[in-house]
């Protein structure tokens, strides 16, 4: 498939085909029961960052109660995968992590502290491999959160792993990584859309419906193999930290609490309160506004990058402040 291709405009006169597609959304909330669902939150290695990005103009007797720096001024963050076992039978991995793609030079510039890929022996744990996921789905691919899709051939070159899964991203963050503005170009890797073109595995989020929310639209994937995952997936779309950041929206087996995998949107618990933003957002009041819409469903969050919490019930309180509970700072096979 070519690398142009996958980068076009999005097919906004197919929306109708969707909207109020009443087929569809009896399918999403009756989805085949085939026992539990399994979430396990990975390791997909940890780095540090400055604490001026992270908080971006927010001052020091906001912050300090939640996060304590090192002499550099720097955060550990971790970069967590939700992998999510016998999903309609598949088992399927939210993000991949940092992995071990950076040469030594930059994993020292980019702070990255862990050897190897920590996600690869966390996976054997369960008596798994990569060979065993069947589709990686990617909210976005920053190094930090798709680096780990990256390993070397026998030459020495990049080459992807997960050899039996599908990858999902959104087709405007494909775009983006292929074609970077230069505030973000540090943050993607060049070779990754090339060699995610070529795997003839690349499925593209493009297709929206339920047009009138007013962010974070429902996309489709358009993709008949993977319908699936949408029976039991939602994903939406955001563009505040990214273009065409996917976050994806877990439905569990029994109750009506959903999870969604937040991944830059909300960071971690310090950034559930609304106005707060790292310095990294492309567009901080959009981003705001789309943290206030994923909130009015109160879901389940799961964090990619607080060390301390994989898992918490958003809340909210009679002044409108919301905060977690029931927080899990370790997820392992936990039925959904």
């Amino acid at each position: 498939m070519a690398l142009q291709n996958l980068t076009g405009k999005i097919a906004l006169q197919s929306q109708h085909l969707y909207y109020g597609n009443p087929e569809w959304a009896l399918a999403f909330f009756s989805r085949k029961q085939g026992g539990n669902v399994f979430l396990t939150a990975l390791p997909g290695n940890a780095y540090k960052l400055d604490r001026g990005g992270l908080f971006g103009d927010a001052p020091k007797a906001f912050w300090k109660k939640w996060i304590t720096t090192d002499e550099d001024d720097t955060v550990v963050l971790t970069c967590r995968c939700l992998l999510v076992e016998n999903l309609n039978g598949k088992t399927v991995l939210f993000e991949a992590g940092i992995g071990d793609f950076l040469p030594p030079s930059l994993k020292q510039h980019h702070g990255v502290l862990d050897e190897g890929y920590a996600l690869l022996p966390a996976l054997a744990k369960l008596g798994l491999g990569e060979e065993n996921v069947d589709v990686v789905v990617l909210s976005h691919l920053h190094f930090e959160h798709a680096g780990g899709l990256l390993c070397p051939d026998k030459n020495g070159n990049h080459k992807l792993r997960f050899p039996n899964a599908r990858y999902v991203v959104s087709r405007r963050q494909f775009a983006r990584a292929a074609y970077p503005h230069i505030r973000d170009s540090a943050s993607y890797i060049p070779e990754l859309p090339g060699l995610l073109s070529d795997s003839g595995r690349l499925c593209l989020v493009d297709e929206p419906y339920l047009p009138d929310e007013l962010h974070l639209p429902y996309m489709r994937l358009g993709e008949p193999q993977l319908a699936w995952l949408e029976e039991c997936v939602r994903f939406r779309c955001s563009d505040g930290h990214t273009p065409g950041l996917l976050l994806s929206e877990i439905k569990p087996t029994q109750g009506e609490r959903h999870l969604v995998v937040s991944s830059d949107l909300v960071l971690g618990r310090p950034w559930i309160h609304l106005p707060l933003c790292t310095g990294y957002e492309r567009f901080a009041e959009l981003l705001i506004e789309e943290k206030a819409q994923l909130y009015e469903k109160l879901p389940l969050l799961f964090f990619s990058h607080d060390t301390g919490c994989a898992l918490a019930q958003l809340t909210r309180d009679d002044k409108g402040h919301f905060s977690c509970t029931d927080e899990q700072p370790h997820v392992w096979r936990m039925p959904f």
